[in-house]
């Protein structure tokens, strides 16, 4: 999601985080479904295929298909490419590429949204840390996101602080600007903005209710990003390979659930996870 002003937090009762648990899983499903066929020879298009045949057959509808004219289900951005690039027949992977796959389900109204960064068939070692970082930083971010509201005193800046901290200490790694998380809900994009740098300490409290998407998006190059002819592919002006991942979060009063993870979490939390399943989430 791309930076904007305006701030407006929609609050979620906990039969409506129920609800995004379930949307949350069908993305998961999804992803779990187009890594597993990520290999030499494969397109986008047919990873796109997957994805809207997995998501409509849970009775679902894919997030991203129309949205402000978006044409597919998932956004699939190759080596230089950052985020939003275009399922299509043409682009084929190859042994040795990395591939960040973008997917959203819409299931009764409300909303899952999460990332994979995967390598096609032997990948360079460097790209698999470039991954692993990329994770690594997402994960620091809904940690210090948990640890934030369990004390009262976390604020949405905390998270960017957290991500921030993680790459710069994992190495020389771009943080592209401009792109980072978003609230969401009973719509796709929502406030607050969640930039994935900044100082600690700024911005809303974090507070059961809220539900965040965190979004790392980073380079083995330089930060600097362009927007492609098409509208929407967004690639790195240096021609670094990028990785970008990405999980749905809620927070529950008594610890948050990462909803697009099948564990809800917990095997990177721990207790940060709240000791019960969100309601109506097994419905």
């Amino acid at each position: 999601m791309a930076a904007h002003s305006q701030v407006e937090i929609e609050l979620k009762t906990p039969e409506q985080i129920g609800a995004m648990r379930r949307a949350g899983l069908v993305v998961a499903d999804a992803l779990t479904r187009m890594r597993n066929a990520v290999t030499p020879g494969i397109s986008t298009a047919e990873l796109d295929r997957i994805a809207e045949e997995t998501i409509r057959a849970a009775g679902a509808v894919p997030s991203f298909k129309g949205y402000h004219g978006y044409p597919a289900s998932i956004c699939s951005s190759v080596n230089d490419q950052v985020v939003h690039a275009i399922p299509s027949p043409r682009q084929v992977l190859r042994e040795g590429d990395l591939i960040s796959i973008d997917c959203g389900a819409d299931l009764d109204g409300w909303h899952g949204d999460a990332a994979i960064t995967v390598g096609v068939g032997t990948v360079h070692p460097d790209l698999l840390r470039l991954v692993r970082v990329a994770e690594d930083a997402m994960w620091a971010g809904i940690a210090a996101a948990a640890r934030g509201a369990r004390t009262g005193k976390g604020r949405l800046t905390d998270i960017s602080f957290a991500i921030q901290s993680t790459i710069r200490k994992a190495g020389r790694y771009g943080i592209v600007e401009g792109y980072g998380g978003h609230g969401i809900g009973s719509a796709m994009h929502q406030d607050p903005f969640v930039q994935n740098s900044g100082r600690p300490g700024k911005g809303p409290m974090l507070r059961p209710g809220m539900a965040l998407a965190i979004e790392p998006m980073i380079t083995r190059g330089k930060p600097k990003v362009a927007e492609l002819d098409d509208g929407w592919t967004v690639v790195t002006v240096d021609g670094s390979v990028a990785a970008h991942v990405e999980h749905t979060m809620a927070f529950c009063e008594d610890g948050v659930w990462v909803l697009t993870a099948h564990d809800g979490g917990r095997a990177r939390l721990g207790d940060l996870v709240t000791a019960r399943e969100p309601v109506g989430a097994s419905e």
